[in-house]
C-alpha cells in the first residue's frame, strides 16, 4: 500500500475518533487544506505519525483542545475586502434601518475584527443600540481573542486605509483605545457583540436573522457540506433578510439558491425571498 493511501486511512481514522469523542464535525472540510492542517498538528506536537497523533487525541482531552486550533482558519482583518464593507454601508443598511430592532449573525468570526468593522459600520450610521450582534467560532481560543478586543497597534495603519476606502465617516482612530504597542476597541463596541461558540457542522440555528454573514468560510467546506450550512443560514434568516458570503462563494448550484435573490452580485449579497 502507497504512503498516501495509508495517510488517507489514517486521516478518517482521527476525523472519525474527533466527532465521535468530541463533536467536532470536519470529515466535510476541503481535503487539501485539511491535511495541510493535520500535518501542521502532526509536526507542531512531534508526533511521529498521524496514527500517533490520532492516539494522543482519543486519551488525552486536554491534549485534543490545543491541537483543535489548527484546524480554524483564522485569516481576518478589519474591513477586509473594503469595497464589500461599502456596498453593505450604502446599500444593505438602509434596508435595516427600517426595522425596529436588528439581528446580525456573523459566523466564523474567527478572532474578531470583522465583526468589530460591522459594529462600527453600525455604530455610525445609528443603529448599533438596536443591534443585536452574534459572533461565533468553533476555536475558543480565537473567541477569547474576539471578546478581549486587542489588536496589535502596527495592523491599524492597513486596518485604517481599509476603513477609508469602505467609506468609513470619520477616523478608525475613534473606536479604538492605543496603549503600548496594542490597541483596546471601545467598550460600547466589545460591549455590542456577543461571541460564543458555534459549530457550523453540528449546531443548529440562530432564529429570526436580519443579516447573517459569512465570508470566506464555505471555500474550507465539501459540497455536502456547504449545502448543510447554507440551509442553516437559510432557516435562520427571516423573509427578506441578507445573507453575505465571500468572494469566492456562491449560492450557486445549492439547493438553497431558490431561496434567494442575488442583491449585489460583485459583493456576494443576497436577499431571501419573501415566503408567504
Amino acid at each position: 500500500m502507497e504512503e498516501r493511501e495509508i495517510k488517507e486511512i489514517e486521516t478518517d481514522l482521527l476525523l472519525e475518533a474527533i466527532v465521535r469523542l468530541y463533536g467536532y464535525d470536519f470529515r466535510n472540510y476541503a481535503r487539501a487544506s485539511l491535511n495541510r492542517r493535520i500535518q501542521q498538528a502532526v509536526d507542531k506536537t512531534n508526533c511521529a505519525t498521524i496514527s500517533d497523533l490520532t492516539a494522543r487525541i482519543v486519551r488525552e482531552p486536554e491534549f485534543f483542545q490545543r491541537v483543535v486550533a489548527n484546524f480554524s482558519i483564522t485569516v481576518t482583518e478589519m474591513f477586509r475586502d473594503p469595497e464589500f464593507y461599502k456596498v453593505l454601508r450604502e446599500q444593505v443598511l438602509p434596508y435595516l434601518a427600517t426595522y425596529p430592532f436588528i439581528k446580525v449573525w456573523h459566523a466564523g468570526c474567527a478572532t474578531g475584527e470583522e465583526a468589530y468593522s460591522l459594529a462600527i459600520m453600525l455604530e455610525e450610521e445609528g443603529l448599533l443600540e438596536r443591534a443585536t450582534i452574534y459572533a461565533t467560532d468553533f476555536n475558543e481560543d480565537a473567541l477569547e481573542n474576539a471578546r478581549a478586543g486587542i489588536y496589535p497597534l502596527e495592523q491599524m495603519k492597513q486596518y485604517g486605509s481599509n476603513y477609508r476606502q469602505a467609506g468609513g465617516r470619520g477616523s478608525l482612530s475613534e473606536h479604538y483605545h492605543a496603549q503600548y504597542e496594542s490597541v483596546i476597541m471601545e467598550a460600547k463596541l466589545r460591549q455590542s457583540i456577543t461571541f460564543s461558540r458555534h459549530n457550523l457542522t453540528v449546531d443548529q440555528v440562530f432564529g429570526e436573522m436580519h443579516l447573517v454573514l459569512c465570508r470566506n468560510v464555505l471555500i474550507y467546506f465539501d459540497r455536502t457540506l456547504q449545502g448543510r450550512v447554507l440551509r442553516l443560514f437559510d432557516d435562520s434568516l427571516v423573509n427578506s433578510g441578507f445573507l453575505c458570503l465571500g468572494s469566492r462563494e456562491s449560492l450557486r448550484f445549492s439547493d438553497t439558491a431558490a431561496h434567494f435573490v442575488e442583491f449585489v452580485a460583485k459583493g456576494k449579497i443576497y436577499r431571501k425571498r419573501t415566503v408567504p
